[in-house]
């Protein structure tokens, strides 16, 4: 190697390393929430545990948290968002078409939405699975027994392949009995239309705990028939604000892991651990990377809490749902949830 080669390298090699640590360029995205001072997000028309509106309007829910923690992290303010209800049909046109900037509404992360679509799944928020209800005084106690039954089930839903999957396998001969709004879909299994009620297993004690008039009266059955990655997505073409949703909810998952809360947050910026510093804005600024300022994570686990409290809070065992945390626990717990280290 020539000394001018070896020049060469050492300059291509400085300019690499400059490009890697220069602050990141708005998106068109993020100008745009960043214009109208909302962002929009779209939402389940009413999924209780994770999203939906009281009688005043006001919504709450997991996937209602993750639109409150980035709109902190962008606007300072989580309640700087613009909430649209959308029904399972009509959620990918939403984001495709520019209604909505995120979509955090329920949604199984599949190769065919995410290379298909047009839209990025940024995080796995919630790892659920397919099940079944069944009324608790039948005789049906394993999904196994289903052979010939009537089962209600949602339109447009990777809910309705995944059952016709599990009956062609099992040679159950399934009866699907279809409907487009799951409204209508769950009165029908309460008004004794079919014999089992199908959908995610969380969405099932959802369902249970809002609309049956004794929740005892219907059992969840223990198989889960699929894998049902569960969570938010956003437009392909803006890097940026791909970059920012994902994080953010990073953010939230690493915060729990090294012992971040809305209570100690602030005590917590005085902690002489570089990883918290760097999560909170106290040491290291990471934000610049992501066109934000310094405090972008710091701002979202104030507004709606670690992944822990979000999850305690609205799914959890103490909740109305009353889910364990299971897989979705931390990877340090036994758990699937596991983020890249914010550095």
């Amino acid at each position: 190697m020539t000394r001018n080669t070896a020049k060469t390298l050492c300059a291509l090699a400085a300019a690499v390393l400059g490009l890697s640590a220069m602050p990141a360029h708005a998106g068109k995205t993020l100008d745009a929430i960043k214009a109208r001072g909302q962002l929009v997000c779209g939402v389940n028309t009413g999924l209780a545990g994770f999203s939906a509106a009281d009688s005043q309007g006001n919504w709450s829910g997991l996937d209602v948290d993750v639109c409150k923690a980035i709109a902190a992290a962008i606007l300072g303010d989580a309640s700087k968002v613009k909430w649209v209800p959308l029904n399972a049909q009509q959620r990918f046109t939403a984001l495709q078409s520019g209604e909505i900037d995120i979509l955090s509404r329920n949604t199984t992360w599949t190769l065919t939405r995410d290379a298909s679509l047009g839209m990025h799944f940024t995080n796995t928020t919630y790892y659920d699975g397919q099940g079944f209800m069944v009324p608790s005084k039948g005789k049906i106690k394993s999904a196994k027994q289903l052979k010939g039954a009537t089962v209600c089930v949602q339109s447009g839903t990777t809910t309705e392949k995944n059952l016709t999957d599990f009956s062609r396998a099992n040679k159950l001969d399934i009866k699907p009995v279809v409907f487009e709004k799951v409204e209508a879909a769950t009165g029908a299994y309460f008004a004794g239309r079919c014999q089992a009620y199908t959908t995610d297993a969380s969405g099932l004690a959802s369902v249970r705990n809002k609309e049956a008039k004794n929740p005892a009266d219907h059992l969840i059955l223990p198989e889960l028939i699929s894998k049902e990655p569960l969570g938010p997505s956003v437009r392909r073409g803006d890097d940026e604000f791909y970059a920012i949703a994902k994080w953010v909810v990073f953010a939230l998952i690493e915060a729990e892991e090294y012992g971040i809360t809305q209570a100690n947050l602030e005590q917590m910026k005085s902690s002489p651990d570089p990883v918290v510093g760097r999560i909170l804005g106290s040491g290291e600024d990471t934000g610049k990377l992501l066109g934000l300022d310094k405090e972008w994570a710091a701002r979202a686990i104030k507004a709606v809490g670690n992944y822990g409290e979000i999850f305690e809070r609205n799914v959890g065992p103490k909740s109305p749902l009353g889910l364990p945390r299971g897989v979705n626990n931390l990877w340090n717990k036994g758990g699937l949830m596991y983020a890249p280290p914010v550095r």
